[in-house]
């Protein structure tokens, strides 16, 4: 069965950095697209960004470009958020997901979800 474990979350300051892992098993990693997604408290889930099977294209929403770079390592089954710059409304919990097919930035088009990990900005 599909299983998505992200990992990497924690509480930093304003200005610092965190790099979060997704850690995927159970599927044929390189047939699908990542995507991350993060949820504040009051919220709704947004789209951060999301990744092709090759890792060769990729899309940001726009409140984290410039500042998060999303990667992948097919030969590890393990897709990376590095995020830098870190604002405290970049509090979340961040989620990793996947899909068969395009990346895009719906969440509603994301198949299997991992169980989140915590980021916190706060001094």
């Amino acid at each position: 069965d599909v299983q998505l474990q992200a990992s990497g979350g924690g509480l930093v300051q304003p200005g610092g950095s965190l790099k979060l892992s997704c850690a995927a098993s159970g599927f044929t990693f390189d047939d699908y697209a990542i995507g991350w997604f993060r949820q504040a408290p009051g919220k709704e889930r947004e789209a951060v960004s999301c990744i092709n099977n090759r890792g060769d294209t990729t899309y940001y929403a726009d409140s984290v470009k410039g500042r998060f770079t999303i990667s992948r390592d097919n030969a590890k089954n393990t897709a990376y958020l590095q995020m830098y710059a870190l604002k405290p409304e970049d509090t979340a919990v961040y989620y990793c997901a996947i899909r068969w097919g395009l990346a895009i930035m719906d969440p509603e088009s994301y198949d299997d979800w991992g169980q989140g990990t915590q980021v916190t900005v706060s001094s």
